[in-house]
């Protein structure tokens, strides 16, 4: 009877971890998805932006591409908002599959839209409308899939499954980099590519998008939310978020040097190879490809990590050594005329930006009760990003505009500092956490 009994409770819990995997797998493959959409538009932007704005300064162009890019930033914290409050009083999975849905139209939009030269202003304003449904779509993604992943991971290894928030975030930006090197080095000429084929990832986007929110129709909602949506409220998320003053205000100071960095080493280092270093086409996007790699596979080793030594330690890392070794390592960067050599600097900077990026998602997850979780987690994390993430390729183009690049550097290191002081006076959110509370 006993073994019987055994066997029943080891058959319960296999089928609980594959539950559990697959929700994770299904949920991340779409978060995959749609970063791949959004990160096709600062991949790709090399080859379409004298089609959205003429002149002849490439550095002038780029710096007006990436303006539009930021603005996709800076509607995000509308999206935290409103797919937060449709995740928290509505289901982690509707606020998911609605996510993909509005990327997959503003993928397909900039597919399609003419050129300056055809359409004149309208074309710039048009690009800019679609990056504003993208920029939605992911400030609702982020802290909708950041709540799901670490809702249905267990306690012990919380820290491992929701780092693939960043493993399929980095994963998607990998992506529109393979297409991009499949579209450079078999299917098309250079000219080609700068006159309509950089439409073709937009729409290979658009075609992902509808697969994974099929996918994402087969999710099963948390536990927490179905125990938390017994429990009858009718008050706003805003509302019920004023609650959390201090939770709100480490998500925006334990985020903004993380993502200042973030998209340092992803949108803008694309640039950074091509415009500072003098990489050619095929090197700028191999070493970038293979860098984003690298911190892939960094990502699951540092969330693993995450769970036996805790999060803070991780963050305090990050904080110091990015504190420490930003300048050096950019300006040897901008020094090098080595492929190899500046491959080896990226992957050093991301064995620093991984001790944030591996953990933020649980981070924050951990510290709000699931009523508000995702209101609380998406909202200040995506008015930080829009802040300072999603304008850093934008300042470090206008330093390097007005012929002072580096200034760039310290403006970096400083908010990277700023954040380190909040990591260090913050709790380890592994061992006070807000998980399991549905007040």
């Amino acid at each position: 009877m006993a073994t019987t009994s055994t066997s029943l409770d080891d058959h319960l819990q296999l089928a609980d971890v594959q539950r559990r995997l697959k929700a994770i797998f299904i949920g991340s493959i779409g978060n995959l998805v749609e970063w791949y959409d959004f990160y096709v538009y600062a991949a790709f932007a090399l080859y379409f932006a004298s089609s959205f704005f003429p002149g002849q300064d490439p550095v002038v162009q780029q710096l007006n591409a990436a303006v539009l890019f930021a603005i996709g930033f800076i509607v995000r914290p509308v999206g935290g908002w409103l797919f937060g409050h449709l995740a928290d009083h509505y289901g982690r999975r509707n606020a998911l599959m609605l996510s993909v849905l509005l990327m997959c139209f503003g993928s397909l939009m900039i597919a399609v839209t003419p050129t300056y030269a055809s359409i004149g202003i309208a074309a710039p304003v048009l690009l800019g409308l679609a990056r504003v449904i993208q920029g939605l779509s992911l400030g609702g993604e982020y802290g909708t899939s950041a709540t799901y992943l670490t809702e249905v991971a267990d306690a012990k290894h919380r820290g491992f499954y929701s780092s693939f928030q960043y493993v399929t975030l980095i994963g998607g930006q990998l992506c529109a980099i393979f297409v991009l090197l499949l579209l450079q080095q078999v299917f098309l000429s250079p000219e080609q590519l700068k006159a309509w084929g950089w439409r073709t990832p937009f729409v290979i986007g658009a075609l992902l998008a509808i697969i994974a929110l099929i996918m994402r129709r087969n999710l099963h909602e948390t536990a927490d939310f179905v125990a938390a949506a017994k429990v009858v409220r009718r008050e706003s998320s805003l509302k019920a978020l004023r609650n959390y003053p201090r939770e709100v205000m480490l998500v925006v100071g334990l985020t903004m040097g993380g993502t200042t960095a973030f998209y340092t080493y992803t949108t803008y280092m694309q640039k950074f190879l091509k415009l500072s270093v003098g990489l050619n086409d095929t090197e700028t996007t191999l070493v970038t490809a293979g860098s984003l790699l690298f911190a892939l596979v960094l990502q699951p080793t540092y969330g693993a990590l995450s769970d036996r030594i805790g999060r803070k330690t991780l963050l305090i890392w990050f904080g110091v050594t990015g504190t420490l070794f930003t300048i050096p390592l950019l300006n040897a960067l901008q020094a090098t005329q080595s492929a190899i050599v500046a491959f080896l600097l990226i992957a050093a900077a991301w064995l620093i930006v991984a001790g944030y990026t591996s953990i933020n998602a649980v981070v924050k997850a951990e510290l709000f009760p699931t009523k508000v979780r995702a209101t609380g987690v998406g909202l200040p994390y995506a008015l930080t990003v829009s802040i300072f993430g999603g304008t850093a390729e934008s300042i470090a183009l206008w330093f390097k505009s007005i012929g002072h690049e580096t200034w760039f550097y310290y403006y970096l290191t400083g908010v990277i500092a700023a954040s380190l002081l909040v990591y260090l006076l913050m709790r380890d959110t592994k061992h006070h956490t807000a998980m399991g509370r549905h007040e």
